[in-house]
């Protein structure tokens, strides 16, 4: 199965914005509102000494509005009057255009489980489906610009992805040239990985990794499929047991005419691979029978 996806190109790409040392501006700030509010108690009714001072304080304000801090696994989109400006990804306290808004992006690793659903496999069964999809951030600007609410898109995408899936393959199947949900649970995986990489891509969003966590029968077939299993399995034992005592009928054939222990005609022949095949193949034990006179009485 191909995974055709026809996503739009993002528009927006990330790129990091300059930011200065918040402990140097910090260090400003303080000193530009601590030489205000000294301005201001020592003014003696001075109108330029006051004038200073509430500027000075201001100023140092505003500054101060520009301090960010940055926590390892995450970053600030800034933006300035809606115009994207670029991501700060520097932990620590930065200092940046007081101006600007700063909105904060986890970049940690995350998890979504979807939601068991009922969907029918490409035999027309239904049956249920879970999968936990380990996601992470990559591109912070495609994120915050190109959908509403990456974290919703993720968890919708991959559900979509888990019933495409689901849709595409066989739940078990007898032909092994053929993907099955339950027997080629890592090939599966795989390509579900790939398909949602491709749905989230455009929200700057990377796969790490997807695996199916919940995989069986709707209820309302389980019994059915159990007993559909249960024969395939039993067919697949006894031909297994024929094709042994098929086996072991033509080595005793083979070794008793080799050794000349008995020359048997083709009717004698018939009557003894007979008689091993109930033996060898029938579920019960066999009753044996003490022949006392020839062979052919």
């Amino acid at each position: 199965m191909e995974t055709v996806v026809d996503m739009p190109a993002p528009r927006t790409r990330e790129r990091l914005v300059r930011a200065v040392n918040g402990f140097v501006m910090l260090g400003v700030a303080v000193v530009l509102v601590a030489g205000g509010v000294a301005l201001l108690a020592t003014s003696g009714g001075s109108g330029a000494m006051i004038g200073a001072g509430v500027v000075a304080a201001l100023a140092g304000l505003v500054l101060a509005g520009g301090l960010t801090p940055v926590a390892p696994g995450e970053a600030r989109v800034v933006q300035l009057l809606g115009r994207y400006v670029g991501t700060l990804r520097t932990t620590g306290l930065q200092w940046v255009n007081p101006f600007t808004q700063r909105r904060k992006v986890s970049t940690r690793i995350r998890n979504h489980e979807t939601g068991v659903a009922k969907v029918n496999e490409a035999d027309g069964n239904p049956i249920e489906i879970a999968a936990v999809v380990v996601w992470q951030v990559e591109d912070t600007a495609q994120a915050v610009f190109e959908v509403d609410d990456f974290v919703e898109f993720v968890a919708i995408q991959s559900e979509t992805a888990v019933r495409h899936i689901a849709n595409a393959y066989p739940y078990d199947n007898a032909d092994t040239t053929r993907l099955s949900l339950r027997d080629n649970g890592d090939e599966i995986t795989e390509k579900l990985s790939a398909e949602i990489a491709t749905r989230v891509a455009s929200a700057g969003v990377k796969i790490i990794e997807s695996r199916i966590t919940h995989l069986a029968y709707a209820p309302e077939i389980a019994q059915a499929m159990l007993r559909r299993q249960q024969a395939g399995a039993v067919v697949a034992a006894r031909q297994r047991i024929v094709e042994g005592a098929v086996g072991m009928v033509e080595m005793a054939l083979d070794r008793l005419a080799r050794h000349d222990v008995v020359e048997l005609d083709e009717e004698r022949k018939a009557t003894m691979v007979s008689n091993l095949l109930v033996v060898l193949v029938g579920d019960r034990d066999a009753q044996p029978v003490v022949n006392t006179g020839t062979l052919y009485q």
